[in-house]
């Protein structure tokens, strides 16, 4: 029989035999008849009416061991539903002495916490959350909610904006090789004096990821290479309120699940070597440090197998997982299409395009001072027909531009000087 039906019978039954009870004839005939009527053994209908003696005529609601105060879940409600940072704080309570007044006499274990905020949330209890995940680090809601809105870096005219670097008029270094160590936000700048810009694509990534993580979601962005996609995101990571925090893994070659583990825990900053190969211990790590709200920033994400993509949706899918998931790489879509259960969870698919022509001039001129003077006409020719709005060729470009002047400073950045720059690239831009 449903269970549905069995806990309507009893209500009825029940009443029946108080009834027959109250009269002095109630005898083991009728608690036979009543077991058979709602489907259960005698010795349930025995229990039943014992309770009903007692004054339980319906079913008792299943006793958990545990149950959430109005003032716990007020708390709950504060820390944006995060029931990690509750149990930190009931665990603080406890210590302080103050425990009792927020209605509990001890502090259940996450797992006992997560299965009593479901029941609670099953049947109809309302978490009213008064501020995102972020405001946990001390942010006003008003605050971490412009925080991620405004993240748009245009400057009102549709044009770039120089985010990272020396000024455009300062002293461009002295050497005459380019330095290849040059870096900005993790990436390779290629010379001397080059500076991020950030472009209508970088805004455009900025955006994305900020609601991804605004959201505790999962982000794809995707393009082709060269075009500034780990740039972009690593600008909108830095965007972030300070004390969100951020980790970044790069994927290796063909990795292992052994090797994906590895770099996991290296990003959250554990000791790899002892979890990699010991794959209870170190998912059970990784689950902890999800937990806590932040960014996981996987690069070259192409290159993880269906497997490892889903070992990641494993993690993700953890009870109390608070991280947003950002997946960046050339053909990152086309692997993460081979992971359907993965796939089906990204919130936010970008895909970053090229640089237009009309953004060339400008941009190369914020990105380097030996653009200053060029011809407009000169760089709208070699987008056209080398560079074709790839930043990564023309970062390229710009090196050996640099280098051709300081060996003859004396030489303008003409069509010829540019064509010697771009012959130095060879078949494959």
């Amino acid at each position: 029989m449903p269970a549905g039906r069995v806990s309507l019978a009893r209500g009825v039954v029940v009443r029946r035999l108080l009834a027959v009870d109250g009269q002095g004839t109630l005898t083991a005939l009728h608690v036979r008849i009543a077991a058979e009527l709602a489907g259960v053994s005698e010795r349930t209908v025995w229990r039943w009416l014992a309770d009903g003696r007692r004054g339980f005529v319906e079913a008792r609601p299943r006793q958990d061991g545990f149950s959430l105060s109005d003032a716990l879940w007020e708390t709950l409600a504060q820390v944006g539903g995060n029931v990690a940072e509750l149990r930190r704080r009931m665990i603080q309570a406890q210590e302080e002495g103050t425990l009792e007044g927020w209605g509990a006499q001890c502090v259940p274990s996450l797992p006992t916490l997560h299965r009593v905020i479901k029941r609670d949330l099953r049947a109809g209890r309302v978490l009213e959350v008064a501020r995102p995940a972020g405001a946990r680090a001390g942010l006003e809601p008003s605050r971490y909610d412009r925080a991620l809105a405004d993240l748009g870096l245009m400057d009102g005219q549709g044009g770039p904006l120089i985010v990272d670097g020396p000024p455009a008029d300062g002293p461009v270094p002295e050497g005459g090789a380019p330095d290849a160590g040059a870096r900005g936000g993790g990436v390779r700048l290629y010379v001397p004096g080059a500076r991020l810009v950030s472009t209508r694509q970088v805004a455009a990534v900025v955006e994305a990821v900020g609601h991804t993580v605004a959201a505790r979601g999962m982000c794809c962005v995707y393009g082709d290479t060269g075009l500034g996609k780990t740039v972009a995101v690593e600008q909108a990571l830095r965007l972030l309120p300070g004390r969100v925090p951020v980790w970044r893994m790069v994927a290796g070659v063909a990795p292992g699940l052994p090797q994906l583990r590895a770099s996991l825990c290296e990003a959250f900053g554990m000791q790899s070597g002892a979890l990699a190969h010991r794959a209870g211990s170190a998912s059970q790590a990784l689950v902890r440090a999800l937990a806590e709200p932040g960014v996981l920033f996987v690069d070259d994400a192409q290159r993880l197998t269906p497997p490892l993509l889903d070992y990641l949706r494993q993690l993700w899918d953890a009870p109390g997982c608070a991280a947003a998931l950002v997946l960046c790489g050339a053909g990152s879509e086309r692997a993460l299409a081979r992971a359907s259960a993965l796939r089906s969870r990204v919130l936010t698919w970008h895909q970053v395009g090229r640089l237009e022509a009309s953004q060339v001039p400008q941009t190369l001129t914020l990105f380097h001072p030996v653009w200053a003077q060029a011809d407009p006409d000169d760089l709208a020719r070699v987008d056209e027909q080398m560079a074709r709005g790839n930043l990564r060729t023309w970062a390229k470009i710009t090196s050996h531009l640099y280098a051709a002047l300081e060996r003859d400073p004396a030489r303008r950045v003409d069509r010829e000087l540019i064509e010697q720059a771009c012959a130095r690239l060879g078949p494959y831009p």
